[in-house]
């Protein structure tokens, strides 16, 4: 049986990383207002795709797979989102210099068949240690624009990787997407080969 995959983001990291691996799919962004309502980023996560990825199934007709995600940069227990201006992604970026942080993303999957819908959700974590940043690097950094869309006020994928010393875990999640845990999970779900 063939699904429709469905990214319920209109993230242009994500739409990329899906290209990259040869997925056919489509993009319906949720629309709806993001509440966080856990202060873990682990459950933040969990609970924002969640939200994305029911409020796009409701919408689709027929069988699909409607994949919603949600990505949050952490240090310690506060989470960092998307910068409000230039000021916080300064203070964000001052804060990540010359330490570890987390990359959380988090992953809903709702597989719908023959009218019923299953869920499936998990979250993958990265490590990711900044070398240590000068103000002019920061202040450099920030006139670029990169910094403004991105959780954390960076972009790992971009101009953000020449500040990255190290990573442990899967990349792809710090860019916005664990590409390879996303598709285990669609396969052991519904059956489907990623590479057939």
């Amino acid at each position: 049986m063939a699904y429709k995959i469905i990214l319920a983001s209109a993230s242009p990291r994500r739409k990329e990383l899906l290209e990259q691996v040869g997925a056919e799919f489509e993009i319906i962004p949720a629309v709806g207002e993001e509440i966080i309502t856990d202060s873990r980023p682990q459950q933040a996560v969990l609970g924002l795709s969640a939200q994305k990825a029911a409020e796009v199934a409701a919408k689709v007709q027929g069988d699909a797979i409607v994949l919603g995600a949600d990505t949050v940069v952490a240090f310690g227990d506060k989470i960092l989102g998307k910068p409000k201006d230039e000021m916080d992604a300064e203070q964000m970026l001052s804060m990540l210099s010359g330490n570890t942080h987390s990359v959380y993303t988090g992953v809903s999957i709702v597989v719908k068949q023959s009218g019923q819908s299953r869920a499936y959700s998990f979250y993958e974590e990265t490590e990711v240690t900044m070398y240590p940043l000068s103000k002019q690097q920061i202040l450099s950094y920030i006139r670029t624009g990169e910094p403004m869309d991105k959780a954390g006020s960076y972009g790992i994928q971009g101009r953000g990787a020449l500040f990255i010393e190290k990573i442990q875990g899967d990349y792809n999640n710090v860019v916005g997407l664990p590409i390879a845990r996303v598709f285990r999970t669609i396969e052991e779900a519904c059956g489907l080969s990623v590479m057939a």
